[in-house]
């Protein structure tokens, strides 16, 4: 997570009683369920990922939209749907970013459901490639009340750019930036603030002082590192960085690689937080792509129904029992230092 002072003030201002008792439950729950090996569970999650679309623009080599690989189906988030999962959630519900797969402002009503998550005072998030924040988008954006608005921006120059930004047009993206800080000045706001996201991989990282000279230039509020997640790591790949603290992998001298995360059986986002699909799919988490682990769907059950349900329950106690022989958490970040 990347946050500055602002951002922890405007985390702080959505506390509510209800809210923080409930994330004092989940904690209280997740230290009980490592201790004894066996999952527990006394509260709902303070943190959500919601997919507004699986649509993207772009065709980038490690993204299932990118590479238009999903075995799920693809669509957007309905408005109504989004309401109903509001409604479910809200009370004990902190923190919401609106990004899965796919390009956010790919879905007409993206700020709308923004707007909706604002009335209810939830810290809303999200991470676009930026290249539909035209001046009117932009004002939009700012009037609905976003927290943070993550920019992908992985290269300094069109050439490097588009190396993995496949079909993307760095241009686009510098313009989408100005026009966010642009319209912030205009109306005033302190938010969302803006964070230039640099996923760091091999063809980009010699860029990697000139993105921090052109973030100053532009006047964005931070720039930050990711490691890059890689499919098929272990014949090692072009993508992954030479420079080994931006890399999850470890070379293992013979040519093949290695995660360098340990997968001890334990893991936070559990239950601290879970991924819904557009369709209403509750999964355990971002790794699960293809929500292959599917907890139920709100569109059929209430969201607590689902959280409480002995699947999710069977879930946390495989993971707990032997997490590294779950698929999608073979390559999971839990452990890992994400943000370099």
């Amino acid at each position: 997570m990347i946050v500055n002072l602002h951002d922890s003030i405007s985390l702080a201002s959505k506390l509510t009683p209800k809210r923080v008792s409930n994330a004092w439950n989940i904690w209280r729950s997740y230290q009980r369920s490592i201790k004894t090996g066996k999952s527990s569970m006394i509260g709902l999650p303070i943190s959500m990922a919601i997919e507004p679309t699986t649509a993207c623009n772009l065709r980038c080599p490690e993204c299932p939209s990118g590479l238009r690989s999903f075995t799920r189906p693809t669509g957007k988030l309905d408005t109504q749907l989004f309401e109903k999962i509001m409604q479910d959630v809200h009370e004990h519900l902190i923190y919401l970013t609106f990004y899965f797969q796919g390009e956010p402002y790919l879905n007409p009503q993206f700020l709308d459901m923004v707007k909706v998550a604002d009335k209810f005072k939830i810290y809303t998030t999200t991470s676009t490639n930026a290249h539909f924040l035209d001046d009117g988008n932009a004002r939009k954006t700012v009037e609905s009340g976003l927290n943070r608005l993550i920019i992908s921006i992985d290269g300094a120059s069109q050439e490097t750019y588009e190396s993995y930004r496949k079909e993307g047009d760095l241009t686009k993206v510098l313009e989408g930036t100005q026009n966010i800080l642009k319209w912030r000045k205009e109306l005033k706001s302190k938010s969302p603030k803006v964070v230039w996201q640099f996923l760091v991989v091999r063809p980009n990282e010699h860029e990697i002082p000139k993105i921090k000279k052109l973030a100053k230039e532009f006047g964005v509020d931070k720039v930050a590192f990711k490691t890059a997640q890689i499919y098929d790591y272990e014949n090692g790949s072009p993508l992954i960085p030479t420079m080994d603290k931006y890399s999850r992998y470890r070379p293992n001298g013979d040519g093949s690689y290695s995660i360098k995360n340990e997968l001890e059986n334990k893991c936070w986002k559990m239950w601290q937080s879970c991924v819904v699909t557009w369709d209403g799919q509750v999964i355990p988490c971002c790794f699960d792509k293809d929500a292959s682990h599917s907890m139920g769907s709100v569109s059929e059950k209430s969201f607590e129904e689902i959280w409480f349900s002995k699947p999710y329950q069977n879930f946390r106690n495989a993971l707990l029992n032997s997490r590294s022989e779950i698929e999608i958490c073979k390559n999971c970040t839990e452990g890992l230092t994400v943000w370099a």
